[in-house]
């Protein structure tokens, strides 16, 4: 594989990336109910996430679950199901005097991995970060070398361009934060992340 077919990649890869969605939001709920280090770790849960697809991809396991109607709405039904549940604690979250107590019970198993888990399982649930490495990946894979170092080059080359942007992001919402840190603030922001999540939520489990 050549240098200017990453490249080419990169270029393809990049507006995809740009487009707000799941892990965009979390890191600005994440960052915004905690610290720049909450969103640093959705980022690197959604990268190791995006490393997940790849793999399934280059053995094979991606293809096998598009092929099948069953599996893949199954994945589609577990991934919304995950981004509403997630909103709806968010919002939840918010609520003047709410018990702590209630809010754990609350909370999905892998929540205890806090930003990093909701980045992970997010991108793994997610039948649209599989799409990537199912239909755009394979148009810069060549036939004279092996596809397995290639798969990987070119999703070292996705993971770093979202840890890029997200990075940014987490900085940018950081700063605003520290500029307009106000309770009422937070308590907005937060539930509009949770509204956009339930939202997210929906549009994958119904996704056609």
């Amino acid at each position: 594989m050549q240098w200017h077919q990453v490249l080419a990649f990169v270029a393809a890869v990049t507006p995809l990336t740009l487009v707000p969605g799941t892990s965009f939001t979390l890191v600005t709920q994440q960052v915004i109910a905690g610290s720049r280090a909450d969103g640093v770790r959705v980022a690197l849960g959604s990268g190791c996430g995006l490393l997940v697809h790849a793999t399934f991809a280059a053995i094979g396991l991606s293809a096998l679950v598009v092929a099948s109607a069953q599996a893949l709405t199954v994945v589609k039904l577990l991934g919304g199901i995950c981004l509403i549940w997630l909103g709806v604690t968010t919002w939840r979250s918010t609520r003047r005097g709410a018990d702590p107590a209630a809010r754990r019970r609350w909370r999905l198993p892998w929540t205890q991995l806090g930003g990093f888990g909701q980045g992970l399982w997010s991108n793994v649930l997610n039948p649209k970060a599989a799409s990537v490495y199912l239909t755009l990946v394979p148009q810069f894979l060549t036939s004279s070398g092996s596809i397995a170092p290639q798969m990987a080059t070119l999703a070292v080359a996705h993971v770093a361009v979202v840890l890029v942007w997200l990075l940014f992001w987490t900085s940018v919402v950081a700063a605003a934060r520290t500029a307009i840190d106000t309770p009422r603030f937070r308590r907005g922001m937060s539930r509009l992340a949770g509204a956009v999540l339930v939202g997210l939520g929906i549009r994958t489990a119904t996704a056609s």
